[in-house]
């Protein structure tokens, strides 16, 4: 029998192995965030939301760059560069193989998540240890049976900031999907049940594959923002969600990247 599994040219697609293709994509991570190559700092938080963008460039006094896709904000005493990639896998996909051309030194995702597990509150800091790949796009850069992790010690430092904080935070497997309205879908919330996944989001599973097969790390903190095998996320739960939770969400996401810069190790688990 022939096998159909689709043959993954890595090495001819990765930005450091391909010299025309790093210098397009260095070219349009300038375009798509509006800044100079030169200002955009080796640690680099990614987020959804204008929120997490305005706070950090209030707090730091950091003007923001806007792009044609995306708009980021650059600390240099921090070293530290937070960017507003909009929403879903394909962006996720490729703000990191933009990124890696530019050779990050840490990259950390501060994103929402709906809560799966019963004792999973809304407020929660949930810390995925693995993703489960079922978002399409992570395939175009590792096979399926490739698991999406996250750098180990990332979350190892954002697990000691949380603590440091007084704050509990809940370990597991989050499952992305690019299935939005699956709330109404009796079949998907079945599969959900049967994997035992505790949370779900869009990006985390392509975040990580695409940082590992780009030889960036990266890791993510995701914040509990609804229940959806309750309820559904409306407008007024979204904002009372950013009216109570957020700041410190950030918070811990800036001391861990701060952190990660002034111990200057290796953040990879090893070298390729």
């Amino acid at each position: 029998m022939t096998s159909t599994r689709r043959t993954l040219p890595l090495e001819a697609a990765r930005p450091w192995n391909n010299p025309e293709k790093k210098k397009i994509a260095l070219d349009m991570l300038e375009r798509y965030t509006g800044s100079p190559l030169e200002e955009i700092c080796s640690h680099v938080i990614l987020t959804n939301f204008d929120y997490y963008m305005q706070t950090f460039s209030d707090r730091f006094n950091c003007k923001i760059h806007q792009g044609s896709a995306c708009r980021i904000a650059n600390n240099p005493d921090l070293d530290i560069s937070i960017l507003d990639f909009n929403i879903g896998a394909p962006m996720s996909a490729l703000v990191i193989e933009m990124l890696s051309a530019n050779e990050p030194n840490a990259v950390l995702m501060l994103g929402m998540c709906g809560g799966l597990h019963r004792d999973i509150k809304i407020g929660d800091y949930f810390l995925p240890m693995a993703a489960i790949r079922d978002e399409g796009t992570s395939n175009h850069f590792l096979p399926a049976q490739v698991p999406a992790l996250p750098a180990f010690k990332i979350q190892k430092f954002l697990s000691q900031v949380i603590v440091e904080k007084n704050e509990t935070y809940v370990a597991g497997v989050v499952h992305t999907t690019d299935y939005r309205f699956w709330e109404f879908d009796e079949k998907f919330k079945k599969l959900l049940k049967l994997e035992k996944a505790a949370a779900i989001d869009m990006e985390t599973a392509t975040l990580f594959v695409s940082a590992f097969a780009c030889k960036v790390p990266c890791g993510a903190l995701l914040l509990v923002s609804d229940l959806p095998l309750k309820a559904p996320k409306t407008k007024a739960s979204a904002k009372k969600v950013f009216r109570k939770y957020t700041d410190l969400h950030l918070d811990i996401g800036i001391q861990t990247m701060a952190e990660l810069n002034q111990r200057a190790d290796q953040v990879r688990h090893f070298e390729w």
